[in-house]
C-alpha cells in the first residue's frame, strides 16, 4: 500500500482541464480537497470534480465543478463519518482477490510476531531475483515513455536520470548489503481494450497479462525458485499516477494459472506522462511488500476497533510514507528495524555493556540493537543525519526506535498490549506521529547533547510498553554528520575540577557557598575568585575532616563537601544547601537563600535544570539531576 498524507497532485477530467487536490489515504479508503481545503468528488456523469456535500455522513456530489464558487452550505476539510469509511473500506478490500489458505486472514493488513513481524507469503530477500514489469497502456491513453526508459529506471547502473538517487536494482542492492539482486525484464507497452476511466473499478492485470502473453513470453524465466511461480510481477499504466479505486498504487495476491506457471504477488503503479517523471519510491515501496512481505508502517485508520490514523514512522521509512520523499526521487532508507527482520544486517552490535558507541550513516549491513528482558521487545538505534537517501527526511541526527514484533502500526495508543510495531522516540517529547500532527519535523531526532536523552525518567522514555525499565540509558550524543558517538549506560558522575589559587568561575563560586555554608572560616564572599581566603578556608576544612591541608580543593576536599541524598518536597538539612549552592552557581539571576529548606523557589530552579537537561521534570533530586548539576563544577 501507499498512503498519502495531504500531498498536492494532480488529476486529469474527462470534461474539463487537469485540477490539482490534496488527497489523504490509501487505496482502500480515500479522501480529496481542492487547493482551498473544500472537500471533493469525482461526478462519473458530468465527468469532473465536483464540490461535494456531506449528507448523512457521505460525501455526495453537488454536480458543481471546481471552476466555479462552491455552493452554500459546502464547509472546509469534512470527513465521513467512521461507519461510512469503514464500509468503503471493507467494499474495497472485498473487491481484492483474498490470499488462499494458509494466508488467511487479512495477511495483507495484520503483521504479528507468528511471521516475525513480517507479512505472510513467499519471500524473497536473498539472490538473483528476476521480476516482470509489464508496461500498459489505455484505448485513450497512450504513453511517451518508453520500455528503454523504464529498463534503466529499473535496472540502470549509476542511475541518475531525472534526479533519481539510484536504480531500483541499486537501491536494493544498497539496503541488503548486497545480499538482494533484483532486476525486472521490461515488456510491452501493451493496449488495453477500454478506457483508462473504465479501469477505475476493474482491475486490469489480468488482460494486460494476456496481451503480454500473446507475444510469446515465456513466464518460467521469472521462477527463481522453480516453484511454478512467478516471483514477482509489476504493471505500470501509462499517464499520470491515478489515487483512485483500482488505479491506486497498490501490491496485493492475485493467482492467474497460465499453463505451468502461475501470478503470485503483483504490484501496480503508475509510468507518468514522460519519462521525465519516472521515479523510483513507490516500486521500491510495492516491491518491499511484494519481495520483503514488508508491513506498513502507518496507520490505515480503518481497522481494529480504531478509526483514528496515525503517522506511524512518517517520511523516516520506505515503507511508511518515506517512498514520497523529493517526490520519489530519493525515497527514504529502509530503516534498521526492517532491514534487520529481513536478516540484511550481518553485524548486530548490542548495546547491553557500558560504553561509548558510533553510529555510521550509511552502514545499512550494521544494526544497533539494546535488547530487553522480552525477546519480542527492543531498541533500536540509527544515525539518520541527512545524508545520501536521507537528505530529504524531516530531521537530522540520532534516531532511536522502538521496537516489538508482535505490535502493529495500526496501534498509535501505546497501551501494554496495543502499541506501534516500530515507533521512533520523539526527541522533542511529543507524540505528533502518533497523533497525525505531521510525518515528521525537525525536533524528532536527537541532536548534540552532553546530557542524558533518553532513560527511564526521559520524555521521550526507554520503559517498555508495560511501564517497566528497559535499563536504556542513553547521553553524550555528537552532532548529525556522518559517524555519530553515543554513550550507552548510567551515566557517570561528573568529577568536579580541581581548584586552587587563581581558580575562577561557577565552580569556584559553588565552593565558596559550601564553605560558607558548612562553617569554614573566615566568611568568604561568593565572587567565583579563588584567593587567599577561599585558600585558607578550604585549609580548615580539611583540618577538620583529617585530609591533607594543602588549600587545595580536590577529589577528597569536594567529597566533603558534597552531600547527595534524594531531596524532595518536604526535605531539608545539609543536602538542601548543597543543592541550593550548586542552583546558584549554575544559573545567573537572583539567588536562592542557602537556608536548607526546599522551597518553591528551590523547586523552581530544579524544574529548570530538569528541563533544560532533557530530564523528567517531577522536581525530585535524584541521580540524575545530581549529575547534570555536577556538571557545572567541571572545569
Amino acid at each position: 500500500m501507499s498512503v498519502i498524507a495531504g500531498e498536492t497532485l494532480t488529476f486529469s477530467q474527462e470534461k474539463g482541464p487537469d485540477v490539482k487536490l490534496r488527497v489523504f489515504g490509501d487505496e482502500f479508503y480515500s479522501r480529496y480537497e481542492n487547493v482551498d481545503g473544500y472537500s471533493v468528488v469525482y461526478d462519473i456523469d458530468l465527468g469532473l470534480f465536483c464540490y461535494a456535500y456531506l449528507i448523512k455522513g457521505e460525501f455526495v456530489s453537488s454536480g458543481v465543478g471546481l471552476s466555479k464558487a462552491p455552493p452554500d452550505k459546502i464547509f472546509r476539510h469534512q470527513k465521513e463519518s467512521e461507519e461510512v469509511r469503514n464500509a468503503k473500506f471493507n467494499a474495497r478490500y472485498a473487491r481484492i482477490q483474498p490470499l488462499p489458505e494458509p494466508y488467511q486472514p487479512h495477511a495483507t493488513l495484520k503483521t504479528f510476531g507468528p511471521n516475525k513481524g513480517l507479512l505472510e507469503g513467499r519471500r524473497l530477500t536473498e539472490g538473483e531475483i528476476k521480476g516482470l514489469t509489464i508496461l500498459v497502456q489505455f484505448k485513450d491513453l497512450k504513453s511517451s515513455v518508453t520500455k528503454e526508459d523504464v529498463d534503466k529506471m529499473l535496472n540502470g547502473e549509476n542511475y541518475q536520470e531525472n534526479g533519481n538517487f539510484c536504480s531500483v536494482r541499486e537501491y536494493f542492492r544498497l539496503m541488503s548489503g548486497g545480499k538482494l539482486n533484483y532486476t525486472n525484464h521490461v515488456v510491452g507497452p501493451v493496449t488495453l481494450s477500454k478506457n483508462r476511466r473504465y479501469y477505475a473499478n476493474r482491475l486490469l492485470v489480468e488482460e494486460a497479462l494476456d496481451l503480454a502473453l500473446a507475444g510469446g513470453l515465456d513466464l518460467k524465466q521469472f521462477d527463481s525458485q522453480d516453484e511454478g511461480i512467478v516471483d514477482a510481477v509489476s504493471f505500470l499504466y501509462a499517464g499520470q499516477t491515478q489515487y483512485l479505486g483500482e488505479l491506486w498504487p497498490h501490491n496485493y495476491f492475485l493467482e492467474l494459472q497460465r499453463g505451468s506457471m502461475k501470478t503470485y504477488f503483483y504490484m501496480l503503479s503508475s509510468l507518468g506522462r514522460s519519462k521525465q517523471d519516472l521515479s523510483i519510491g513507490t516500486f521500491c515501496h510495492e516491491s518491499g511488500h511484494m519481495l520483503c512481505r514488508w508491513p506498513d508502517l502507518y496507520d490505515y485508520g480503518t481497522r481494529d476497533g480504531d478509526a483514528e490514523k496515525s503517522s506511524g514512522l512518517g517520511y523516516y521509512c520506505l515503507m511508511s510514507a518515506g517512498n514520497h520523499n523529493d517526490n520519489g526521487r530519493t525515497p527514504a532508507p529502509v530503516c534498521s528495524y526492517l532491514r534487520y527482520l529481513v536478516d540484511w544486517c550481518d553485524n548486530v552490535i548490542c548495546l547491553d555493556q557500558p560504553g561509548s558507541y558510533q553510529a555510521l550513516h550509511d552502514d545499512y549491513k550494521t544494526v544497533l540493537l539494546y535488547p530487553s528482558r522480552k525477546y519480542n521487545e527492543y531498541f533500536l538505534i540509527e544515525n539518520r543525519s541527512r545524508l545520501g537517501l536521507d537528505k530529504d527526511i524531516p530531521s537530522s541526527g540520532l534516531a532511536v526506535y522502538h521496537c516489538d514484533i508482535m505490535g502493529s502500526n495500526e496501534w498509535q495508543g501505546g497501551t501494554a498490549t496495543k502499541h506501534y510495531q516500530c515507533g521512533l522516540l520523539q526527541a522533542d517529547g511529543h507524540l505528533d506521529l502518533e497523533t497525525n500532527q505531521n510525518m515528521g519535523d525537525e525536533m524528532d531526532l536527537f541532536k548534540e547533547m552532553a546530557a542524558v536523552a533518553v532513560s527511564h525518567s526521559t520524555q521521550p522514555s526507554s520503559n517498555l510498553w508495560d511501564g517497566s525499565e528497559s535499563g536504556l540509558v542513553i547521553s553524550n550524543i555528537s552532532a548529525p554528520g556522518g559517524t555519530i558517538t553515543f554513550q550507552v549506560g548510567p551515566e557517570a558522575a561528573a568529577s568536579p575540577a580541581t581548584l586552587q589559587m587563581g581558580s575562577k568561575g561557577p565552580a569556584v563560586k559553588a565552593l565558596q557557598c559550601l564553605l560558607k555554608s558548612a562553617g569554614a572560616s573566615p566568611k568568604l564572599t561568593v565572587d567565583g575568585t579563588f584567593g587567599s581566603n577561599t585558600r585558607t578556608a578550604v585549609t580548615s576544612l580539611q583540618k577538620s575532616y583529617g585530609l591533607l591541608q594543602d588549600g587545595i580543593a580536590g577529589p577528597k576536599t569536594w567529597a566533603a563537601l558534597l552531600k547527595k541524598d534524594e531531596i524532595k518536597t518536604g526535605s531539608k538539612g545539609p543536602a538542601v544547601k548543597v543543592l541550593q549552592c550548586l542552583l546558584n552557581a549554575a544559573e545567573a539571576g537572583t539567588k536562592i537563600n542557602v537556608d536548607g529548606l526546599y522551597g518553591a523557589k528551590t523547586k523552581n530552579r530544579v524544574l529548570a535544570i530538569q528541563k533544560s537537561n532533557g530530564l523528567k521534570e517531577d522536581g525530585i533530586v535524584g541521580k540524575e539531576t545530581w549529575n547534570a548539576l555536577m556538571k557545572f563544577l567541571k572545569a
